[in-house]
């Protein structure tokens, strides 16, 4: 008889799923770094012309491009991300479950 696999939902932070100590920051961390190689690639700039906006290295942006968030600090995404021209606002309120979380803001057209 076939074996029917089961299913779990998960529970919306897949290092947490996965048991990780550290999960709220390793998802805050995934999340900037999407924002960083998203912008990196709208811009449609190379490696080592992100490495010299950002004032690294090339294998350092290749770390970012693989997801490697254990090579940087959130500090260090969010001057990433400054430096891409973005701005960094911090927010701290009450919440059923505490944790970090990346919110990304549409840009608005200020004469719309």
């Amino acid at each position: 008889m076939p074996r029917i696999a089961k299913s779990v939902a998960g529970s919306g932070n897949v290092f947490a799923d996965l048991g990780f100590a550290n999960a709220h920051e390793m998802m805050a961390k995934s999340e900037l770094v999407r924002h960083i190689n998203k912008i990196i690639e709208q811009r449609g700039l190379t490696q080592v012309e992100a490495a010299e906006l950002l004032g690294v290295n090339q294998p350092k942006v290749s770390a970012l491009k693989r997801g490697r968030l254990t090579d940087f600090s959130i500090d260090r995404l969010m001057r990433f991300l400054v430096a891409l021209g973005q701005e960094i606002d911090i927010s701290v309120h009450p919440a059923s479950r505490a944790g970090l979380r990346v919110a990304e803001v549409m840009a608005t057209d200020e004469h719309g």
